[in-house]
């Protein structure tokens, strides 16, 4: 279905909004410091290509996604005073040494940069960000498509046909969400053939008591369920019309509390998990959906809402449009001829995606608006012309 495309009130300039539009003003030196510290790539001594400076480009990769490498290196080249190199555009002649300096950075230190950074954004005043004191969170899986180099073929995979073989080799990623900022978490990658559970089961740290987690039918399963369970978090899973409950008690909201079993155990009704099953269809639709959840008190949450919150969780969707459809061209594969590098790339998709969303959501608070009514592209379009390094260090030692 169609979309209205997000647009500002009258009296909002984009440019009062986004003032900050800089990396470095949501991915510090400082924090980039830090992570290559940690993966034992600090600097030594400072080249032509740092690896300060790959980083940033490489979060810059995906804002400039429709240029050239090298032009990319341009567009954040100017302002650099610490590196004291002139370095103009024509002597930037091949991509070969911005690639062995990807190389030299590799894809951990991007990976460290976005689980220090990248942290729930919503405060107490935004918009559409809690429900009842609770920080709603969805999960779901993605893929990307990449260059067909044989190495890529090896290390992800491509997904199965019934003829022939797909056009590219895919990498699966599976993400959590904060849904009020649509600010991207937690992201775990791996081969296409690697399921979105498997992966998700890997952003459960990130969970708190604090948060609701919202989830489609694909995670609604024992297994997963259980394991979520354990973080002390609140959840509302929507799952197959075929799985049975038991109506142990029908409660006033017209949801029932039941027992949920793992299938192996369904008979001898051991290590069962107390939920409460909510069942309701939309006007206009056949569809029917069922949703169980940790919370068992209907005065703590209606049914009637929980239904209506449930569909909240399409807001991962729509993150992942604007990564793939606004920060990358649409049906274009990333860049990157490698797996290390294609990860590396991924994480900047990541970084940058985070930072227009933590520009949009200052901008949100400021004016009171809910963060949805900011649009995506407009922020993208902004920042790429307000980069700048202003906030680099000189340099203090050089080659």
């Amino acid at each position: 279905m169609a979309r209205t495309q997000a647009q500002l009130a009258d009296n909002f300039r984009e440019s009062d909004f986004l003032t900050l539009a800089s990396l470095l003003g949501v991915v510090p030196f400082e924090a980039l410091c830090n992570a290559l510290t940690k993966c034992g790539l600090a600097t030594q001594r400072y080249r032509k290509l740092p690896l300060e400076l790959m980083a940033y480009y490489v979060i810059c990769l995906s804002l400039y996604s429709s240029i050239s490498l090298q032009e990319v290196l341009r567009c954040i080249l100017e302002g650099f005073d610490w590196l004291k190199i002139k370095m103009p555009c024509g002597e930037i002649k091949e991509r070969g040494g911005i690639s062995r300096a990807r190389n030299r950075l590799g894809y951990k230190a991007m990976q460290c940069l976005f689980e220090d950074v990248c942290k729930p954004l919503a405060q107490p005043d935004t918009i559409g960000a809690f429900y009842r004191g609770w920080r709603l969170m969805a999960i779901d899986g993605t893929t990307f498509d990449l260059p067909d180099e044989q190495r890529n073929h090896d290390f992800f995979g491509r997904p199965p046909c019934s003829r022939g073989k797909t056009a590219f080799p895919q990498l699966r990623m599976t993400t959590l969400l904060e849904i009020g900022t649509r600010a991207i978490i937690g992201a775990a990658h791996g081969p296409y053939s690697e399921g979105e559970n498997t992966q998700g089961k890997r952003l459960l740290p990130l969970l708190q008591k604090d948060m609701l987690l919202l989830a489609d039918r694909g995670f609604g399963c024992y297994p997963f369920f259980s394991e979520c369970i354990k973080t002390g978090a609140s959840l509302v899973f929507r799952i197959r019309s075929n799985m049975k409950f038991a109506k142990e008690k029908i409660l006033p909201d017209g949801s029932f509390l039941s027992t949920f079993y793992p299938g192996a155990e369904q008979r001898k009704k051991t290590n069962g998990i107390p939920v409460r099953v909510i069942e309701y269809a939309i006007k206009g639709s056949s569809e029917k959906y069922r949703l169980i959840t940790s919370i068992l008190k209907e005065e703590d949450a209606p049914a009637s809402e929980l239904a209506a919150l449930y569909h909240e969780r399409w807001e991962i969707e729509l993150a992942y449009d604007e990564l793939k459809n606004h920060l990358k061209q649409p049906g274009a594969a990333l860049r990157s001829k490698t797996p290390e590098l294609i990860i590396q790339e991924l994480f900047g998709y990541l970084l940058a995606h985070y930072t227009i969303r933590s520009l949009i959501h200052q901008a949100a608070r400021k004016n009171k608006v809910d963060p949805d009514r900011l649009s995506f592209i407009n922020a993208v379009r902004i920042l790429c012309r307000k980069i700048t390094a202003a906030h680099f260090p000189p340099q203090t030692t050089g080659n």
